[in-house]
């Protein structure tokens, strides 16, 4: 029986995918693996028995990932499940800043109380409203993830003339790109050449405040930035002076701080970008899915802090390894095995960063001691066995 620890209410779609042989709630002790979506996970406790923690979503900026993977504990998260959801708000969000939609509906909402003048009054108000129509415009899509990848494909759709970066682009992700999309091969193309720039990249130490003074100032006059990914993605204090100054005609942003709420040329949505009912079911499906895969399976599959390892099974038992990327550690592992009198019948390993996963499928059983040896290897995390 696996225990699943619930710590944010998780879609029934998701949870009713458990089935047979799993026990979940909010107050369960020790988990073998977590399921979370905003709750902070920075000052909880990580029992001994747990294996996984599933974020429902993309971000996993709650949890602890390093501290996690010193622990051997895999934490996944669900890559393309809420892209769709978080797409369409980017095209709100552009449309709005593009053609004043709030500003106008505030003002018209003035007019309450002027009865058969309202008509005339509107037409005569309207003119400050003017925007421009999005189609024949250059959209710069920084980072082609699942949601980058969906915001390209979509503004061709209106007319757009779309640029894309991303040093980092998988081949999977590259099969899904409209062809249609220009290949930037530099951040300062995007910012030289686009009306509208969408930011969807992760928050890293080398992207924190990526959109700043310096990259404003090379931007075309008149542009607006959307951020659907991270706050600290954009130094605020650089995109209020812009506005200020009329090189930036408008930000948008999921992400609201206290400093950019109200300040004219804002559009501050409270993090709506993946708050669908669809949406929260395709995460919590597809983290469902991915406990379930390792739990019983060892498969690794969307891990932010473990490559991914995926084998069919090959014999009634299998060892999964998790173990730091250092040189011999498989002739390590082999040997021991070996020595115990099993073969290996199959073998998957691959490393991420620092850190390495294997699966191997074993014939014949593994005695206690054989594991006792392979959890003393140096640079071993943890082992576990799925019979």
């Amino acid at each position: 029986m696996y225990n699943i620890q619930t710590l944010n209410k998780i879609s029934p779609l998701g949870l009713n995918k458990l089935g047979n042989g799993y026990q979940y709630g909010d107050d369960l002790a020790n988990p073998d693996a977590v399921l979370v979506r905003s709750a902070s996970m920075h000052d909880s406790e990580l029992g001994e028995n747990l294996l996984a923690i599933a974020r429902a979503g993309a971000g996993t900026n709650n949890v602890p990932v390093d501290k996690c993977a010193e622990q051997g504990i895999v934490v996944f998260n669900t890559p393309g499940a809420n892209a769709n959801a978080v797409k369409e708000m980017v095209f709100a969000g552009m449309l709005m800043c593009s053609r004043k939609v709030i500003p106008a509906i505030e003002w018209a909402k003035t007019l309450k109380g002027q009865g058969d003048a309202v008509g005339k009054l509107v037409e005569k108000g309207k003119g400050q409203f003017v925007g421009p129509e999005i189609k024949g415009k250059k959209l710069g899509v920084l980072g082609l993830g699942a949601i980058g990848i969906l915001v390209a494909n979509t503004a061709r759709s209106f007319g757009m003339e779309v640029y894309g970066y991303d040093p980092y682009l998988s081949v999977d992700a590259a099969w899904g790109l409209s062809r249609a999309v220009k290949h930037a091969v530099s951040l300062s193309e995007i910012f030289e050449n686009c009306d509208y720039i969408s930011v969807h990249v992760p928050l890293t130490a080398d992207t924190k405040g990526m959109i700043n003074a310096a990259a404003i100032a090379s931007m075309k006059e008149g542009a607006r930035i959307l951020n659907f990914s991270r706050a600290d993605l954009v130094n605020s204090t650089d995109v209020i002076a812009g506005l200020t100054s009329g090189k930036l005609a408008a930000y948008v942003t999921d992400f609201p701080t206290d400093d950019v709420i109200g300040v004219e040329g804002v559009i501050a949505i409270p993090h709506l970008g993946a708050s669908t009912p669809e949406s929260e079911e395709n995460c919590a499906i597809m983290a469902v899915d991915q406990i379930v895969d390792f739990l019983e399976n060892g498969n690794i599959r969307n891990s932010v802090n473990f490559p991914a390892v995926s084998m069919p099974r090959a014999a009634d038992l299998r060892l999964c390894i998790i173990h730091r990327n250092v040189p011999n550690m498989l002739s390590s592992i082999s040997s021991e095995i070996s020595n115990a009198g099993s073969n290996i019948e199959n073998m998957q390993s691959q490393s991420k960063k620092e850190y390495a996963y294997t699966i191997l499928d074993v014939a014949g059983d593994l005695n206690d001691q054989v594991l006792q040896n392979l959890k003393a290897v140096e640079g071993i995390l943890r082992v576990r066995v799925i019979r």
